[in-house]
């Protein structure tokens, strides 16, 4: 059974160990096929590790039901400067971009969560709101984009907002017709299945260990 977010344990030590050891293990099954001067060099390519990690992410958040990403955020940026800095194709009403909210915190734990099913922008607050989440700053997701551009090509992403008037807007990353985009309009035709949408625990729920 699939655990929920308010469910979820980190990955333990044990874990840890457990994948450190069986890539040692394949590295000394296959070290004669290997030329050692060949080897120093790629190791020392700072590059190795992390392509390494994003194999093992991938195979991971293939089977989980939510996603965790953590995310630095540049918060001293204009809400344009964070939505130029992912260097996805722009379709944006500049009236809603100038009062994004900018968020708080130089490091976010960041989930993504998929619904599965259709909502309208009051349910989707319910939702996440019964989950023990709220959703995430714009400025977040845009970070998060930044950080990792290929997340939307099979992970669209998405937030939403209330402005002053209490009128919902968002902000969604996907790949539609071979380009990268970043939409960010208003929305009160509510959201499809398909979107995995930024939050971050409530306070009252991290306090208290939940």
């Amino acid at each position: 059974m699939k655990m929920t977010p308010s469910e979820i344990k980190k990955m333990t030590k044990g874990q840890i160990d457990k994948a450190v050891a069986n890539y040692r293990a394949l590295l000394e099954k296959h070290a004669g096929e290997f030329n050692s001067e060949a080897v120093q060099t790629v190791l020392g390519q700072s590059e190795l590790a992390e392509e390494h990690f994003q194999v093992f992410r991938t195979r991971v958040e293939a089977i989980s039901n939510f996603i965790i990403r953590k995310v630095k955020v540049n918060r001293s940026r204009s809400p344009q400067q964070a939505i130029d800095a992912t260097g996805c194709t722009q379709y944006t009403e500049n009236t809603v971009v100038k009062v994004m909210p900018i968020g708080e915190g130089e490091e976010v734990d960041l989930y993504l969560i998929p619904f599965k099913q259709q909502l309208s922008v009051d349910a989707l607050e319910q939702e996440v709101d019964k989950a023990g989440f709220v959703l995430v700053d714009p400025i977040t997701l845009c970070a998060l984009n930044e950080a990792d551009p290929a997340l939307a090509d099979t992970i669209p992403n998405a937030t939403q907002w209330r402005d002053k008037n209490g009128k919902v807007c968002y902000a969604c990353f996907g790949r539609w017709d071979g380009k990268r985009k970043v939409h960010i309009y208003r929305n009160d035709n509510g959201w499809g299945g398909y979107w995995f949408f930024g939050c971050v625990r409530k306070k009252s729920a991290e306090v208290s260990g939940s």
